[in-house]
Order: C-alpha cells, then structure tokens, then sequence
C-alpha cells in the first residue's frame, strides 16, 4: 500500500487538537492497516520521526431510514505520537 491509502485524513475534534498540545496527532486510517505501516506513512507524508503509534477500531453505528436498519461505516483510528525533537504537523495553517 501507497502512504496516501493507509492514511486517509486527520480527524479534527475538540478532543484531538487538545492533543496537538503534547505532539499527538488523530488519523483516520485504512481498516487493513497495522501500527508499522501507519508509522512509515506518517513519516514520508509529513516528513517527521514517529514516536509510538496506538489504532482502535470504531464499529459503525446502527441507523435507520423509516423500516430500514443499517450500519454506517466502521473506521480505524491512529494516535500518533511523535519524537520530542520533531517538528510539528501543520493540518491548519495559521
């Protein structure tokens, strides 16, 4: 896999910018995707040395549209941490 198709984009939340803080960054990642694979990615992407990287998987939430039950998509989560001498991420420019 591409470093492009593991890591799908940043999830952008009150609690994940909060974590920016202490160079703690969320991704949104390929379900199929392991920690090492999401390491290397980061770092090519972002040109920045990895720390440790923790994944969750989220399971899709049950919906309904009138008698219809489904499940939205289930994802993947990636915290990455990276080296106290890294540079940062910018995802917003300022």
């Amino acid at each position: 896999m591409e470093a492009r198709d593991v890591v799908l984009r940043p999830m952008v939340t009150e609690a994940s910018m909060a974590k920016m803080d202490d160079k703690k960054y969320t991704f949104e990642v390929d379900v199929r995707a392991n920690k090492t694979q999401v390491k290397y990615a980061v770092e090519e992407i972002f040109d920045v040395k990895v720390k440790n990287v923790n994944i969750m998987n989220v399971r899709g939430k049950k919906k309904r549209q009138g008698q219809f039950v489904g499940l939205t998509k289930k994802r993947r989560k990636a915290i990455v941490a990276l080296t106290a001498d890294s540079k940062d991420i910018k995802i917003f420019e300022d």
